[in-house]
């Protein structure tokens, strides 16, 4: 089974993906220490007993939980799957129940392969009641595989070096930029009567002034004043020529 995953693909090359779509707990879990101790990342499926519920699982190693991170019930206490299987009785199926956990597990397979939305860690199904429980499934740092321990480990660390690098690159990027030469003295001022003539900067003060005014009096497209204010100069004049008057 590893020489499989080493050399299965194409190419010749380590597979990108191993489905696993066994039966049985015993096999379930040969496929899962096979691809701890490769490194490989498999996605597992089943569907239940009574054919009514199923789930698939997608399983990276380090990163995710592995079959071994949270095993079953009967896989916990060690006990032989033969016996809880009477003689001349075999498990329920309905083809409508593996036909939908199929399509849940190809959906999966497409979106890690294709790099398109977001890969389910894990996706049930409950056939009574069409339930689709969907949650996140952490490794368990006392598995008791060891390769998925070590996994664990290296991911760790991988995480840890990476975290490094992001801090060096945010820290080279937030420094200032210094130039050695400036041989045209260009340089920064901060108010504009630093370097314009007193001249200059009242007829620049003249025209900020002007456009801000502008800009108050401006509407938008569609929109107008139902009346405008008069100016100082104006309210001034009709107060003298009324004095006059008086």
């Amino acid at each position: 089974m590893n020489n499989s995953f080493r050399h299965g693909s194409l190419s010749g090359g380590k597979v990108d993906l191993v489905l696993s779509c066994v039966d049985n707990f015993e096999a379930r879990i040969c496929v899962n220490t096979a691809c701890n101790e490769e490194n490989q990342v498999w996605m597992e499926s089943g569907v239940s007993e009574n054919a009514v519920s199923g789930h698939i699982q997608y399983i990276e190693p380090g990163r995710t939980a592995c079959f071994a991170c949270i095993p079953p019930l009967v896989v916990a206490s060690n006990i032989d799957e033969r016996t809880l299987k009477r003689e001349g009785v075999c498990a329920a199926s309905l083809p409508t129940t593996m036909a939908v956990v199929a399509g849940f597990l190809v959906q999966n397979t497409l979106k890690y392969l294709l790099n398109f939305g977001e890969v389910s860690m894990y996706v049930g199904y409950n056939a009574l009641q069409d339930f689709f429980p969907r949650q996140a499934m952490m490794p368990n740092d006392q598995c008791d595989d060891r390769f998925c321990r070590q996994r664990q480990k290296e991911y760790q660390a991988r995480k840890a070096a990476e975290a490094k690098t992001e801090v060096k690159v945010e820290a080279a990027k937030e420094e200032e930029v210094v130039h050695e030469d400036n041989n045209w003295g260009i340089g920064e001022f901060h108010h504009i009567s630093n370097f314009f003539t007193p001249t200059i900067a009242k007829t620049c003060k003249l025209v900020d002034e002007s456009k801000a005014e502008e800009s108050k009096t401006t509407v938008g497209n569609g929109l107008e004043y139902a009346y405008e204010l008069p100016k100082e100069a104006e309210v001034e004049v009709e107060v003298s020529c009324l004095n006059e008057r008086l």
